[in-house]
């Protein structure tokens, strides 16, 4: 078996987490495949060591564009040869379960969250509702499995009896450019990932008015409309900076001259308890 498809939602241009994952492989003799959505402004795709594919989908966000893209995802893998299908979070689980035992071929989940505990879920109880019906339908059906951190494999053992291994997002090694880092530059505290619900952001931005630096923020998500009326009220405009998506290129060159990095998660839902983001150790590195 060498022809792994991984399967996610995004539209792969920022995915470090995803690159790394199927680098390792594709240098390791797998065939890789790595397929996600085309949004109208993604850019052209990197040439890489894997294969990627983009679906392109009518609607971008919300119930309709999930189920679009499960019955676009579906029929794409339907009409391919694939040894191993492996489904990244919830949101396309359904497809992979169903395109495995079609193809009869093993699956495998991949949990880069503790998707039912997100901050945006449990918030919402319709959509919690929703979303623990399809983790309790589908994941004690996925044997095989990953996430990126003991928590939350210790608590996939307790819900649906599966024995998960932990991988943690550790970046590649890279030799440390220390002449050109940020003992040259304005020093400036740096915040990047996802800009969604339960980041801290709505605590770091009011701080923001007590800190004399600049605060940029490398990323997107759905917190943005919020995030930038929480700026506009501080009067903090001059203060922080949003350079929106970085290629994983770029956000590392830029990462190596601030002087302050932070991930402040809030204690809400399991997931941000559990939680190991890229970002921890990106940071670190």
């Amino acid at each position: 078996m060498n022809r792994i498809y991984f399967t996610v939602t995004n539209d792969l241009t920022y995915d470090q987490r995803m690159h790394r994952i199927c680098s390792s492989l594709a240098n390791n003799g797998y065939e890789v495949t790595l397929v996600g959505r085309k949004n109208r402004l993604s850019e052209p795709l990197q040439k890489e060591v894997y294969r990627q594919h983009r679906l392109p989908c009518f609607f971008t966000k919300g119930k309709f564009f999930y189920a679009e893209y499960n019955l676009r995802l579906f029929f794409y893998l339907l009409f391919k040869k694939i040894d191993i299908v492996c489904a990244i979070d919830l949101d396309t689980i359904l497809p992979c379960l169903v395109i495995s035992k079609v193809k009869k071929i093993p699956r495998v989940y991949d949990a880069h969250e503790l998707f039912t505990e997100l901050k945006e879920v449990i918030s919402r109880p319709r959509i919690k509702k929703f979303w623990t019906g399809i983790e309790k339908y589908a994941v004690h059906k996925f044997k095989n499995g990953y996430t990126v951190s003991e928590g939350i494999s210790t608590e996939f053992k307790k819900r649906y009896n599966v024995t998960y291994e932990t991988i943690r997002n550790v970046p590649f090694l890279k030799k440390l450019d220390l002449e050109n880092s940020n003992s040259k530059t304005k020093k400036f505290i740096l915040y990047q990932g996802a800009v969604n619900e339960g980041r801290g952001l709505e605590y770091l931005i009011p701080a923001m008015t007590m800190v004399d630096c600049q605060l940029v923020i490398c990323g997107d998500g759905n917190f943005m409309d919020q995030l930038k009326q929480l700026i506009d009220s501080h009067h903090l405009n001059h203060k922080i900076v949003m350079k929106g998506m970085m290629s994983p290129e770029s956000l590392w060159e830029f990462s190596l001259h601030a002087y302050v990095a932070v991930a402040v998660p809030e204690d809400k839902g399991l997931n941000q308890l559990y939680a190991l983001p890229n970002k921890f150790f990106d940071y670190i590195h």
